[in-house]
């Protein structure tokens, strides 16, 4: 029995508040014989979820399992109780064998599935991905991915203006697999075809994409303005201007906006020299860019650090940043009977903060990953 806290409910914030802890599970009343622990002056919020992340520690999403499980449990460390495994552009078949490998860890619980990031996206706006292995969506390799990751493929960026985009789309939306814009050049009405025919989620909003014009909108209007789509956005100050986030905010509104990491290796670790897919990283300050061309490279960002960023600094609601951080995401993976809120029934999976936003403690299942740090 967790008491005293501020705790942040679907329904608002409830001062001194209590949230009781049974096995794995939340639950009404506190269990017979119940340790109390008393965090007063603390907050209590979902455990965050995590759409869109390559690695951290050290270790990326690519590599091997025990570098893919340092990646996970580095970021648990840092209240992410739920995290989407995101792969970057490769040879289809190494991408394939990678998909099996990290299917086999979401049959384990380790992961909550996989997020293609590339290759089916646009070399005019790539990123940090390898332009000589990108390729147009074909809907036929499109498929091949999502059969290779046994049920367990959560979603897929691409270009939906490129050849067989918008076709691809369709056939992920058939399949029950989020199709996400991003790595796009994409036009006003090419991006509004790709949702009407099923696109659900803007990939980190704003970045590898046209900006936005008076006379050529391109997919920020249209993606902003839908209210089928959810946003991604990564707020680590680097990626997005304060303003940016503002706007994306005011017109999604709180409830279609999602915070993501877009982390690489570097998260949890610090400076250095690090690889991404076959790129080579150099981050410094921790920014990550290219070696070669100097593009950002994904980030080093942990999800506690988005929302104190979120709540401190750009002086958002706290409600807003527990839906962008917990609740949102749980909702697009269609987790929210199990994740996203703290409610009977659902996991207790929580996280643990002071009154400066810090992290405290992280629960995932019922156990401490990190013990509540109390004065």
């Amino acid at each position: 029995m967790l008491t005293g806290a501020k705790v942040v409910l679907p329904t608002g914030v409830v001062e001194g508040g209590q949230v009781a802890v049974d096995g794995r599970r939340i639950t009404g009343t506190a269990p017979a014989g119940a340790e109390t622990v008393d965090v007063t002056g603390h907050w209590l919020v979902p455990g965050f979820v995590d759409i869109h992340n390559h690695g951290g520690g050290g270790a990326s999403f690519s590599g091997t399992p025990e570098q893919i499980l340092t990646a996970v449990r580095t970021h648990r460390l840092h209240g992410t109780t739920t995290l989407v495994a995101s792969t970057v552009t490769d040879e289809m078949d190494l991408l394939v064998r990678q998909a099996g490998l990290l299917s086999e860890l979401a049959e384990q619980g380790e992961i909550a599935g996989i997020h293609f990031e590339g290759p089916f996206i646009s070399p005019c706006r790539k990123g940090a991905h390898s332009e000589a292995l990108l390729r147009d969506p074909d809907p036929a390799e499109v498929r091949k991915l999502v059969d290779a990751a046994r049920g367990h493929a959560r979603m897929i960026t691409l270009a939906a203006e490129l050849p067989g985009g918008v076709d691809s789309v369709r056939l992920l939306a058939e399949l029950g697999v989020i199709a996400a814009i991003g790595h796009t050049d994409a036009t006003y009405e090419q991006t509004v075809e790709a949702i009407d025919a099923g696109a659900t989620v803007a990939t980190h909003l704003f970045n590898a994409m046209p900006g936005l014009g008076h006379r050529a909108p391109g997919p920020v209007a249209a993606l902003l303005e839908d209210e089928r789509v959810t946003v991604e956005l990564i707020n680590d100050g680097t990626h997005l201007h304060a303003a940016a986030l503002q706007l994306a905010f005011h017109h999604a509104g709180a409830g279609r906006v999602a915070f993501i990491t877009d982390a690489m290796d570097a998260a949890g670790i610090g400076d250095g020299r690090y690889m991404l897919g076959p790129l080579e990283v150099e981050v410094s300050e921790g920014v990550a860019r290219l070696v070669q061309g100097g593009s950002i490279a994904g980030s080093t960002l942990t999800l506690d650090r988005a929302f104190k960023r979120a709540v401190t600094v750009d002086r958002l609601p706290v409600e807003h940043a527990v839906a962008a951080l917990s609740a949102n995401p749980a909702r697009l993976l269609g987790m929210s009977d199990r994740i996203g809120s703290l409610e009977p029934g659902k996991d207790a999976d929580l996280v643990l903060l002071d009154a400066a936003f810090d992290l405290k403690g992280v629960m995932r299942q019922g156990e401490w990953v990190v013990a509540p740090q109390l004065p």
